[in-house]
């Protein structure tokens, strides 16, 4: 029995690996083929995992360059060229410009510079009060309307009602509202009150300014309360609760609590009023027409009447391309400074 159990022993430490598997660490290294296939399996598995994201979001790309980017490098290709109305149908014919249909857009001595910087000044005074006014109702109704009473929810649903409408159907209205014989604001200011002696007009002249803050802020206002109110619902009653206790009252916590709690909140809601109502087109032409009071001459509906009305696309495109370079210059300047405050913080 002890010989036949010794050549058990030494025949099995004879065979290749010393009695000892594949998977024991001081065996020998697996087969390379199977190495290899294990290694390709995982490779393709860490594939599909990382590519899966940016298959999924393969449409929504395709769909931006198709809607924004592709149209937004040919409207660059048209401000190097004098595209006129006589060269509308065959854009090849039309002769190169360089930097000319540039270079009369900022000749601020010339009547179209001076009547493109008299447009900025305008569009730059109503986005500061739209915006301003915007955030400031948003912010009163969002605090108004945390706290609980009968009737929060039907408020809360009709301050929405002017963001959730349409925007030519609410537009439209106001231009109805807006009108001088037979809008009901006169009729109600000058026929029932008794404000006026004679029924102002409000879509020309000076009173049209004041007419297109009033209808954008209409517009606007909404979605800066539902953004701030969403806010105001993820702040930690912990903390009203123990500044109450240290004393604070209402403006205080409004100063030391909400306002610093919804920095970030206000940071990306401030960017996107700007941006949208320095661009905004649709309420100017919807309630001016397609030539606006030289009082409410946005910029937008500016570069429509130089392209549109005038049948001067290259100088138009020129200008639309100097807007976005300019939106481009402030927002980047005013993430830079958001994100230095930050940090500082």
């Amino acid at each position: 029995m002890k010989i036949e159990r010794t050549f058990m022993v030494v025949s099995a430490t004879s065979r290749p690996g010393g009695g000892r598997g594949s998977g024991d660490p001081g065996g020998p290294p697996p087969p390379s083929g199977a190495g290899r296939g294990r290694a390709t399996a995982r490779l393709s598995v860490r594939l599909r995992r990382l590519g899966l994201p940016y298959l999924l979001i393969l449409p929504a790309l395709l769909l931006e360059l198709l809607v924004h980017l592709i149209p937004m490098v040919i409207g660059i290709g048209m401000s190097f060229i004098k595209l006129t109305q006589f060269f509308i149908r065959n854009w090849s014919a039309a002769p190169f410009a360089g930097w000319s249909n540039y270079h009369l857009a900022v000749d601020f001595n010339g009547p179209v510079g001076r009547a493109l910087l008299h447009s900025f000044f305008v569009t730059v005074t109503f986005t500061v009060i739209t915006v301003a006014l915007s955030w400031f109702l948003g912010m009163a109704g969002a605090v108004l309307m945390q706290g609980e009473f009968r009737g929060r929810g039907f408020l809360r649903a009709l301050f929405l009602v002017p963001y959730a409408l349409p925007v030519y159907a609410g537009v439209i209205t106001w231009s109805f509202l807006l009108q001088r014989e037979s809008g009901l604001i006169n009729h109600v200011l000058v026929d029932q009150l008794h404000l006026f002696s004679d029924k102002p007009f409000w879509l020309i002249g000076q009173n049209s300014f004041f007419s297109i803050v009033v209808v954008s802020l209409w517009r606007w206002w909404p979605f800066a309360f539902l953004v701030l109110m969403a806010g105001l619902q993820n702040i930690p009653q912990d903390l009203y609760e123990a500044s109450s206790i240290d004393g604070a009252g209402w403006m205080r916590q409004l100063r030391s609590v909400t306002l610093p709690m919804l920095r970030p909140v206000n940071q990306v809601l401030v960017l996107v009023l700007f941006l949208w109502t320095f661009n905004d087109f649709n309420t100017p032409y919807v309630l001016f027409g397609k030539t606006a009071p030289q009082e409410a001459d946005l910029i937008s509906i500016h570069i429509y009447q130089s392209s549109f009305v005038t049948w001067n696309f290259g100088t138009g495109s020129a200008m639309s391309v100097l807007l976005l370079l300019f939106l481009l210059l402030v927002t980047a300047v005013y993430l830079l400074i958001t994100s230095r405050r930050r940090s500082d913080a």
